[in-house]
């Protein structure tokens, strides 16, 4: 017996004002870069497992949604090194990609931050999660996006992958 189930894709993107190499280095950093660009009100105690740089990242955190706390494991991989990072999460429930393209010319970035969820229950439940989800993500996105940009806009004191 096996249950159908229900797949969900959330995408939002953004123009960073900052070049792709350096955005991506930011993102591929789990030590000191990615945890300064999530937002904390959702994600919290971002923590490696396992390596801090790019694929083959192991890490946990904590996801914050109407007073509860979920916690989950991720694997990173690098399926374009340079362009694209993904996320995987132990559960198989999501896979997160962003995916960093240049823009005006080199000198902005276009980031776009996308979700696959499989929405592992059924029924009512299904609906009612994945109703959540479409609702709920795409403002997480947009926030985190935001604090990209600010992360940006403060200078970034000039970080370069590895310094």
């Amino acid at each position: 017996f096996r249950r159908n189930m229900r797949r969900l894709r959330i995408q939002v993107a953004s123009i960073i004002d900052a070049p792709p190499t350096h955005v991506y280095a930011v993102l591929a950093d789990y030590r000191s870069g990615h945890p300064q660009i999530v937002p904390p009100k959702y994600f919290r105690n971002l923590e490696v497992e396992e390596g801090g740089v790019g694929a083959g990242t192991r890490l946990k955190a904590e996801l914050h949604l109407f007073g509860s706390k979920r916690v989950f494991r991720q694997l990173v991989s690098e399926p374009e090194p340079g362009r694209v990072l993904m996320e995987t999460n132990d559960d198989g429930a999501a896979v997160t990609t962003f995916t960093v393209d240049p823009a005006a010319g080199g000198r902005s970035t276009h980031l776009t931050i996308a979700t696959d969820f499989t929405v592992q229950s059924s029924g009512l439940r299904a609906a009612i999660e994945s109703r959540m989800i479409s609702l709920i993500f795409p403002r997480i996105y947009r926030a985190e996006l935001e604090t990209i940009r600010d992360y940006f806009k403060a200078g970034e004191k000039k970080y370069v992958q590895g310094q």
